[in-house]
């Protein structure tokens, strides 16, 4: 039976080599050049040139994973090290096309690794199978990018921390059937951002507490004047994001609080439960109940009117623990790998800080949730401060 992961292996030359050349040569190859031709034209060759050579961390493959892999890959990073302890099982089939029922009862990263393979073979993959919670802050340090996927939030909090003491960007993302999120901690990022020149003149300092212009130049091109503005943005670990007010424009304005999805609250509401009870809620009275208090503190912490954390939604969002579907891992991963592509090309504004997902209403806000960004101040946190 045919799957996704075979239409997409049609995208890769059959004849490419099953080796990685990336570390072999500085530069990139023709054959190379040819490959990628669609996305360099997007990104410059500069740009792929740093994605090429790129080693990435990719914890836990179930539907955002395998989607992060499938995306990186075919973008023709350097080095895929992923890293999953668990076994296949039947629900992973929901919301995963790397494997399929014959690998249930198997390790999760070794069921798909071939499938990774065929999507390109220049791309080195390495399998762990190891626990990462075991893992010391040393095995952190190789990579350029640190991806976490549908994990608890301290095992999120201790990686985010090994990830600042080395500084490296660190990602994590997960999913709640129709809802998910994708956090980013880069912790200093500097990018270019390329548009035509306008009439207002672009200056040098700070845009937002987090943002900074650092350099501004300019090309001709095609009787156009292109400016290249190079920017820097500030970001936070997630246990103070976890803990963080919304900006000052929110809490400052009720028609933009009112706007705010009562998704923020519900998932910092199921991370305290986690944290309490060890687990998920189950649909007993007692586990209802103490969510449901749970999520009406943590929204009276976020300064959010009371009628926009409806009933409704809580029942929806109860429904939704714990599953996968598809269409949101699809989104959420797409967005979380073009991210990584950016950050390793240095182009584009990156997520600054949480995405939020809501598949019901087909929306995805990001809010820059930062320690004392209810006022206006520059964000200073020290850049090697680990994140506990």
């Amino acid at each position: 039976m045919d799957t996704k992961a075979d239409s997409i292996n049609g995208l890769i030359s059959a004849n490419s080599p099953p080796t990685n050349p990336a570390h072999d040569r500085n530069t990139i190859s023709s054959d190379e050049i040819a490959l990628y031709d669609r996305q360099i034209r997007l990104w410059g060759v500069k740009a792929q040139e740093r994605i090429r050579t790129a080693k990435v961390l990719l914890i836990s493959l179930k539907g955002i994973g395998n989607e992060v892999a499938k995306n990186l890959v075919l973008a023709g990073i350097g080095t895929l090290n992923v890293v999953d302890h668990e076994l296949v099982s039947g629900d992973d089939l929901a919301a995963q096309f790397l494997i399929s029922e014959d690998d249930i009862g198997k390790n999760r990263a070794e069921a798909a690794a071939p499938q990774i393979r065929k999507l390109n073979p220049r791309v080195a993959l390495t399998v762990d199978t190891t626990d990462v919670s075991l893992k010391t802050p040393d095995f952190f340090q190789p990579f350029d990018v640190i991806i976490a996927t549908c994990l608890d939030l301290d095992i999120l909090f201790t990686i985010n921390a090994a990830c600042r003491l080395w500084n490296r960007p660190f990602y994590a993302a997960g999913t709640h059937g129709f809802y998910g999120f994708i956090f980013a901690d880069l912790i200093s990022h500097e990018y270019v951002i390329e548009r035509e020149k306008s009439n207002i003149p672009t200056k040098q300092g700070a845009e937002t507490p987090t943002r900074s212009i650092l350099a501004v130049s300019t090309r001709r091109e095609n009787g156009k004047t292109i400016e290249m503005v190079t920017k820097r943005e500030l970001y936070s670990p997630l246990p103070l994001v976890n803990s963080a007010l919304l900006p000052s424009q929110y809490l400052t304005n009720r028609r933009r609080l009112r706007q705010v999805p009562p998704l923020l609250t519900g998932l910092k509401a199921v991370w305290e439960f986690q944290r309490l009870m060890n687990g998920l809620p189950s649909h007993s009275h007692a586990d209802l109940e103490l969510f449901t208090a749970l999520a009406t503190a943590k929204h009276k912490e976020l300064q959010l009117p009371t009628e926009t954390l409806t009933s409704e939604f809580l029942r929806s969002f109860l429904q939704n623990l714990g599953s996968e579907l598809a269409p949101v891992t699809a989104f959420l991963g797409g967005q979380l790998a073009q991210d990584v592509i950016n950050v390793l090309g240095h182009r584009e504004q990156p997520i600054q800080n949480f995405l939020l997902f809501d598949g019901e209403e087909s929306k995805a806000p990001i809010y820059a949730l930062h320690p004392m960004l209810a006022s206006d101040a520059p964000l200073d946190i020290p850049l090697g401060m680990p994140a506990l």
